[in-house]
């Protein structure tokens, strides 16, 4: 009888569910409150390391760096400012890029890749900009995420470099990987890595402060090998998730 109990016991017990711990993942592990002496210390090196820190897109007007943004999506800077010349030349305000034939305007921008999408959105947004807001690139984040195009990423942009408005903070790759590695932050949601370094930076400094990673994120910290060893940043950088470097 007592065996055929502690039979039954153990078989009600093998037919619950196992319940293992989780361990540890990698960014909980890695999860850190930014020390905002370490924070003000990283900040004055980079303004020290880049005085000159400006928008690598060229533009003249608001307009201009709008249209140069949109098709800096999946494509270089370097290759936006060879591009714009042509196309700003034959279409030189909103007016006229929102009367160009699309298929002109395709092969314009076709160098930049994405052309059909980004022919179309810049087509859109400046029949927008001159129905609705005069022909005037709008200087709010809510007008100019109406336009066809513009993301948060578009707008910050050109408020931050066109009209000296801080926004909000510039997150591309450079800024992703950089805030990462220097234990900013552990997010990689681009709007949630902005909201989480907008407390930890003035917001007069927030447009620059783009600017600085990712001419740092150029120079230096690039994304295989980075090179902590020559790195000014090093002493109040935590390295997070830097298994090689020079």
């Amino acid at each position: 009888m007592a065996g055929s109990k502690k039979k039954a016991v153990r078989k009600k017990a093998a037919a619950r569910p196992v319940v293992r711990k989780r361990a540890p993942s990698s960014r909980s592990r890695h999860t850190l409150t930014p020390d905002p002496v370490r924070v003000n210390a990283l900040l004055a090196q980079l303004r020290e390391l880049y005085p000159d820190a400006k928008c690598a897109l060229d533009f003249s007007t608001p307009l201009q760096l709008l249209i140069a943004t949109i098709l800096s999506a999946q494509c270089t800077d370097e290759r936006v400012n060879k591009t714009t010349p042509a196309l700003f030349a034959r279409f030189p305000d909103a007016q006229a890029l929102a009367g160009a034939p699309l298929s002109e305007l395709e092969a314009l921008v076709r160098s930049t890749g994405f052309f059909r999408n980004k022919a179309k959105s810049i087509k859109e947004a400046c029949a927008d900009i001159v129905a609705k807001h005069g022909g005037q690139v709008p200087r709010t984040l809510d007008e100019l995420f109406a336009l066809r195009g513009v993301g948060r990423k578009t707008a910050n942009v050109v408020l931050g470099n066109a009209f000296g408005i801080n926004s909000g903070v510039v997150v591309d790759t450079h800024v992703t990987r950089l805030s990462n590695r220097l234990g900013l932050t552990t997010e990689q949601d681009a709007v949630k890595i902005e909201f989480a370094l907008m407390p930890l930076v003035p917001q007069e400094s927030w447009t620059l402060f783009s600017h600085w990673l990712i001419l740092h994120g150029r120079a230096v910290c690039n994304a295989r090998k980075p090179h902590c060893s020559a790195c000014p940043l090093s002493p109040h950088c935590p390295k997070v998730g830097v298994t090689v470097s020079q």
